[in-house]
């Protein structure tokens, strides 16, 4: 379904991923592991259009997405939560849901309450008085509004108190019965393992590791070169 080959991108004159080479494959949920600074926000940034892709290609099913402008890649249905959440914080979650929202079948605010009940309850809040939790649920939840076949989650757990992550790991979980593809940034494993079916592992702009999260599991070897701080 999306499937990164070789790809090369930079900021400016900072090359950043060196040949690249990833696939997610329809209703998996795959996982980009690695410590910070391995390459991982790049690697989804540069699906999305928002780092300069210097070479190799992203596909998208058979279309080259490689050269499209963000807005296009978005339409074409690739969903991105960023890393810093980047909510409006002077609009209610109520509004900043409908700042997602494309119309259409498929995700409008009332199934986005159904996976976030704590979103309903927080409808007439504004997005700068949430939580560090519910800030990252309600950035998940605006993106499903733009009703994505690819959702590219960018180190959803990162900085959330362990009993926020279990919550936020059981609604993603929940996305992936429903058949949505995933792509995880993480550098939490533990959060990874329970969702991802199989795992890559990149380290500074380069896959050093790749297969089924099963296999990882078992990996002690490549755990501790790659992932261990």
């Amino acid at each position: 379904m999306l499937r990164l080959d070789s790809v090369e991108a930079a900021y400016g004159l900072s090359r950043v991923l060196h040949g690249v080479t990833i696939e997610a494959r329809e209703g998996e949920v795959v996982s980009v592991l690695g410590r910070n600074g391995a390459g991982k926000s790049t690697t989804l940034k540069a699906i999305v259009g928002l780092v300069e892709v210097t070479g190799g290609s992203i596909r998208l099913d058979e279309r080259d997405i490689t050269a499209l402008p963000t807005h296009e890649i978005s339409k074409l249905g690739i969903g991105w939560v960023p890393e810093d959440r980047r909510i409006f914080s002077d609009l209610t979650v109520e509004e900043n849901l409908l700042v997602g929202a494309k119309g259409g079948s498929g995700w409008g605010a009332s199934r986005v309450y159904e996976y976030f009940p704590k979103l309903a309850q927080l409808a007439r809040r504004r997005g700068g008085s949430l939580s560090g939790g519910e800030q990252q649920m309600l950035t998940v939840a605006r993106t499903l509004m733009g009703n994505p076949r690819i959702l590219l989650l960018d180190e959803p757990s990162e900085g959330l108190a362990p009993v926020i992550v279990q919550a936020l790991g059981q609604q993603i979980a929940a996305l992936k019965r429903e058949g949505l593809t995933i792509l995880l940034s993480e550098q939490n494993l533990k959060f990874a393992a329970r969702l991802a079916d199989r795992a890559y592992i990149i380290e500074k702009g380069q896959i050093r590791w790749e297969g089924a999260m099963a296999q990882l599991l078992e990996d002690e070897v490549a755990r501790r070169a790659y992932l261990t701080v």
